[in-house]
């Protein structure tokens, strides 16, 4: 059974800095989504085992999703946070050939960390 474990959430100031992880077994297509209050979920990032990568446009410059196969673990560096950041942040994994940001194409999801930005 794939088990997928978040870390590395909290609290920072408008313009800060976080790193998510996320310790999986190795799945092909590796996905961040998160959930801000009153809204529904969202696909931000994905990559793929070969490091192909994926991006919503709400953070493409300021996010960047990387893994570490050896390590089995998926991360999220987010530079330049701002409030609409604010929300439960997701790690998803599938099998989808084409690692999209659709959530429909996840199998396996962990239980959230909680991403706050204040202004």
């Amino acid at each position: 059974q794939v088990q997928l474990v978040e870390s590395g959430g909290g609290s920072v100031q408008s313009g800060g800095s976080l790193r998510l992880s996320c310790a999986a077994t190795a799945i092909y297509c590796m996905g961040w989504f998160r959930q801000a209050p009153g809204k529904e979920r969202e696909g931000i990032a994905s990559i793929t085992y070969g490091g192909r990568t994926n991006y919503a446009d709400s953070v493409k410059g300021r996010f960047t999703i990387s893994r570490d196969n050896a390590k089995n673990t998926l991360y999220l560096q987010m530079n330049s946070l701002n409030p609409e950041d604010t929300g439960m942040y997701y790690c998803a994994a599938g099998s989808e050939y084409l690692c999209r940001l659709r959530e429909g194409e996840y199998n396996y999801w962990g239980q959230g960390t909680q991403v706050t930005v204040s202004s």
